[in-house]
């Protein structure tokens, strides 16, 4: 793009912009309400001079001949709350939309990764009970299955002869003592290991036997082998380890923001690659009470009937967890409501009081376990797109009802995030409507008149907007700015992580620049795609190998990636996707910046100083040439390479 041309763009944004605030001022015919509104006032100003100050409201503004308006000061409404009041053609123009708040139970759903493993209550580990020489062992590899009663090994034992001979010498005796005899060494017999049939036999038979044959207590599968064939084995030596598969534990990763959300007794459904298609279901039996301090990740320990024999330990499984969320974020389950559940085995579930099948507890209501709280009311939630959050505050405008286009900045307390919605815990009330598309417009045109806004509380008193780092529109408080929060993140040495992690973000970095590619060449449905399959690479993301730096750097930019790439895959229309674009490229910016690529892969950061009403933006390419995402093919050249993060160290 030539000098000229680009003068020209610029001069047209800057005539848009001002069209902008014109219209959101300009009266159409000068109606009478508004010679009300100036009588209320003693001083006038312009809405794009801001340093002009006249006691005519009739007179032009001196500077561009525009009608003045009532300074807000004076009408009380920059110390009350931030407000502007929109003609129908400014609506049009910043295409504001509102959505009414009200009370609804809302879904959050939760991917989680985990692994199936033995069920530890199913798994027996079968000793040496006396001491000897393992002549002969029948379970010569692991991974066979055994019955109930099936021989194990035999085993030959000094011990165990003198104890059988003891047994028939008590037999053949008579006599009160005799019989008080027998049944002692009969009950040795036992202690040794001897099943009834055995001591049957040896009773029957009347010689004691030179091998004690060890039989399974139990059905299952042979886990290991803990001895060989003669070996001399000690009292208590393992001999084989054999656990019933037909119930297995899954155990699942949960971070600690994902805690809230889960609860003891809950429905989860997973799946596995072995299985594609297939679902399978538990009920969460434990939380740990720990948290991991290598992954920062919680234990969630699934109990799932395997009858089938389909789900083997070891295996990955991904799941999905949805939480019904009731009054106070509480997590609300309709579904136990009524039931009695065992405190210890969350999955035995009855209609009425008895005891658990598997440990003889007596059951009790869902309602005394916390399982069912929340539903006694619907919460307060708006859409997620309303509220705009700068990290310290949330902030909402409110649509006047009265007056159609006059909007009120609001600062609000926010509860947990559900899908596409906000729980609210204070500030709003049901029925009022929120602005959910436009809010940021409404907030850059207050600053752009010098008159406090919800980003930016202290109204600046001069044509010139202050600037903060890094963009050009007013904010007092920079560090609340996310997308410069993140830009502080990527400011960092480079750390060092394992090519496996590297080969895992590969997939994080294909899917942005897959929707960097359908923004610039406006495919909003593609980008939306796109940034779900990012929310998916996420999901699967490993970091067990990652140390404690690049884990805790970890942690802060996964967050930010997840809420970004949701809200795009979410997203409307390709603006409102262009405008959660930017803090995903500062998020991935700063992972580029951090951990670089594998292989030392090319990664370029681009700038756009049009973008968002000369704000300015970043995004990154893998491959030279501007292709801008954010105007599209509007100005798909328009922007300057930065940095090539490829090369730094």
């Amino acid at each position: 793009m030539n000098n000229r041309l680009r003068f020209v763009l610029i001069a047209l944004s800057i005539l848009i912009a001002f069209g902008l605030g014109w219209l959101s001022h300009r009266p159409t015919s000068r109606p009478e309400a508004s010679h009300a509104h100036a009588d209320a006032a003693s001083e006038y100003t312009c809405s794009m001079h801001p340093s002009v100050r006249l006691a005519d409201p009739d007179a032009p503004c001196p500077l561009c001949g525009m009608d003045l308006i009532p300074v807000a000061a004076d009408s009380g409404e920059d110390t009350a709350a931030p407000v502007l009041t929109l003609t129908p053609q400014a609506r049009a123009l910043a295409q504001v939309a509102t959505a009414p708040v009200e009370r609804r139970f809302v879904e959050s759903g939760l991917q989680l990764l985990g692994k199936v493993t033995a069920d530890e209550t199913r798994v027996r580990r079968i000793s040496a009970w006396a001491a000897g020489r393992l002549d002969r062992l029948f379970v010569d590899y692991t991974g066979i299955r055994v019955a109930a009663g099936d021989h194990l090994a035999e085993l030959y034992s000094p011990e165990l002869i003198a104890a059988q001979e003891e047994f028939l010498q008590a037999k053949r005796a008579t006599g009160s003592f005799a019989e008080s005899t027998r049944r002692a060494s009969e009950e040795k017999l036992r202690l040794l290991g001897f099943s009834d049939a055995q001591i049957d036999a040896l009773s029957s038979g009347g010689e004691a036997a030179d091998h004690v044959t060890v039989t399974a207590p139990m059905g299952g599968i042979v886990l290991e082998r803990h001895a060989v064939e003669g070996a001399y084995v000690k009292v208590g030596a393992p001999l084989v380890s054999i656990a019933d598969l037909s119930g297995v534990w899954v155990k699942l990763d949960a971070y600690e923001s994902d805690l809230p959300l889960l609860h003891y007794g809950q429905n989860v459904e997973f799946e596995s690659i072995a299985h594609p298609g297939d679902r399978f279901a538990g009920r969460v039996a434990y939380i740990d009470p720990v948290v991991d301090e290598t992954t920062r990740t919680v234990k969630v320990r699934v109990n799932v009937d395997n009858a089938d024999g389909r789900l083997k330990p070891g295996m990955f499984v991904r799941a999905s967890v949805t939480a019904r969320l009731g009054e106070g974020g509480r997590v609300a389950d309709a579904d136990l409501a009524g039931k009695w559940i065992s405190p210890m085995h969350p999955e035995v579930v009855k209609d009425g009081p008895g005891s658990c099948d598997v440990c003889g507890m007596d059951l009790v209501p869902a309602e005394d376990l916390g399982f069912v709280g929340g539903m006694e009311g619907a919460p307060l939630v708006i859409p997620a797109t309303a509220p705009l959050i700068t990290g310290k505050r949330a902030v909402v405008y409110v649509e006047d009802p009265g007056e159609p286009g006059r909007y009120e900045g609001r600062e609000v307390e926010l509860g947990p995030r559900a899908g596409e919605h906000y729980l609210v815990a204070e500030g709003l009330a049901e029925g009022e409507r929120v602005v959910t598309r436009g809010n940021f417009k409404i907030d850059s045109a207050l600053q752009i008149l010098a008159k406090p806004s919800m980003m930016n509380p202290v109204a600046v008193a001069s044509a010139e907007p202050v600037a903060h780092e890094g963009h050009g529109h007013a904010d007092a408080t920079p560090a609340a700015d996310p997308v410069a929060a993140l830009k502080t993140l990527a400011e960092g040495d480079r750390l060092a992580a394992p090519a496996s992690f590297l080969k895992q973000i590969e997939k994080v970095y294909d899917a942005y620049f897959d929707m960097k590619d359908a923004l610039a060449h406006d495919k909003h449905g593609k980008a939306s795609k796109r940034a779900k399959a990012l929310g998916k690479a996420l999901g699967k993301i490993e970091m067990a190998d990652l140390d404690e730096p690049a884990h805790m750097l970890w942690m802060e930019l996964q967050p930010a990636l997840k809420d970004a790439s949701a809200s795009i895959g979410n997203s409307a229309g390709i603006e409102s996707a262009r405008r959660d674009f930017e803090p995903l490229s500062a998020a991935v910016a700063a992972l580029g910046a951090r951990f670089g690529r594998e292989k030392g892969k090319p990664l370029f950061v681009y700038y756009c100083s049009m973008a968002f009403d000369f704000e300015g933006a970043d995004w990154l390419q893998e491959k030279e040439g501007t292709e801008n995402p954010y105007f599209g093919s509007a100005m798909f050249k328009c922007g300057t390479l930065q940095r090539n993060l490829s090369e730094e160290k």
